[in-house]
């Protein structure tokens, strides 16, 4: 029987291999990167470096730089999903090292933005909300004052410092719940995190922790999220244990610690109180009701958002 490395000798020998061998070298060594690299490293790099590390050369000749020739991040076609190879010199031989792509980069600063903005029961498509789509779909001056008002807080934001929200209201579909999370994807740029609330929900999860005892636990998380913001305020069947044990403890905690806060709700103001002052049985609060609307109005400005109803 021929010995392995007696076949493999005459394997390589031969002389097709060496002409695909000879091919693929030079498909290789014309490579515009390849060749830029060996350019550039041309008083390190020899012959015999080259000849040794051609199998690298391929590798990193065969896949794609700077997503050149990926359709996505999810059709990358490289060995590892996300990762561009480049050239290094260690030794006496030309290596590679990967390193994540302009697609990977851009991906997991959008994963660490979302991780900063933390939603309890808002649709996830207002998650990826942008001030810039908020106005360009529909650029009356109203439109415009919201998206001042909105970056203005984004670029003024400090821990601490006292910084009015906004209570945002309208009639249904305005884009109310859009621009708080546009708000919230302009704060988690600048790595200040914030809290959606869609408060009909809460209230009924606050509601059924009473049974498991978590109760304070879950409004200790919300009270304390840094911009707080509670979506569709006032849309809560409401009552009296509701107004003045879940929300009136947190936004008095929130007005004495200087914590910004916003609203949407279809109230105005005057709508809100009213909406506060009537319990489920009927009974007429007006002094809670006021108690509550006082909190609300040092933590926010009411601004009222209009257009068409884009839910229709």
């Amino acid at each position: 029987m021929e010995k392995i490395g007696d076949s493999l000798s005459k394997l390589t020998n031969s002389t097709d291999f060496l002409k695909r061998y000879e091919h693929l070298k030079n498909e290789v060594l014309n490579d515009k990167s390849v060749r830029l690299f060996l350019n550039e490293n041309s008083s390190r790099i020899t012959k015999e470096m080259v000849d040794k590390s051609l199998s690298k050369l391929y590798e990193f000749s065969a896949q794609s730089k700077m997503c050149d020739k990926c359709p996505s991040l999810d059709g990358c076609i490289n060995m590892m999903q996300g990762y561009h190879p480049k050239l290094v010199i260690r030794g006496n031989l030309i290596d590679l090292q990967y390193e994540a792509c302009p697609r990977k980069l851009i991906h997991d600063e959008k994963s660490k933005q979302q991780k900063l903005i933390q939603s309890l029961y808002v649709p996830k498509e207002i998650l990826s909300a942008t001030l810039e789509d908020f106005y360009q779909s529909d650029r009356g001056d109203y439109r415009m004052e919201a998206v001042d008002k909105a970056t203005s807080f984004v670029e003024e934001y400090a821990e601490g410092k006292k910084q009015k929200g906004l209570y945002l209201y309208g009639s249904f579909g305005v884009g109310k719940t859009y621009l708080l999370g546009a708000i919230a994807n302009e704060l988690a740029a600048k790595n200040i995190p914030s809290m959606i609330v869609y408060v009909p929900d809460f209230l009924r999860e606050i509601k059924a922790a009473i049974g498991d005892n978590t109760v304070n636990e879950k409004i200790e998380m919300i009270k304390k999220a840094p911009v707080l913001m509670f979506d569709d305020f006032g849309a809560e069947t409401m009552s009296s244990w509701a107004r003045d044990e879940v929300l009136g403890p947190i936004l008095q905690f929130r007005m004495l610690e200087n914590m910004p806060t916003f609203f949407t709700s279809n109230f105005d103001y005057a709508g809100l109180q009213n909406h506060f002052t009537f319990s489920q049985r009927g009974e007429k609060e007006e002094v809670k009701a006021a108690r509550i609307m006082e909190r609300i109005k040092y933590l926010a400005e009411p601004l009222l958002l209009q257009g068409e109803n884009r839910r229709a």
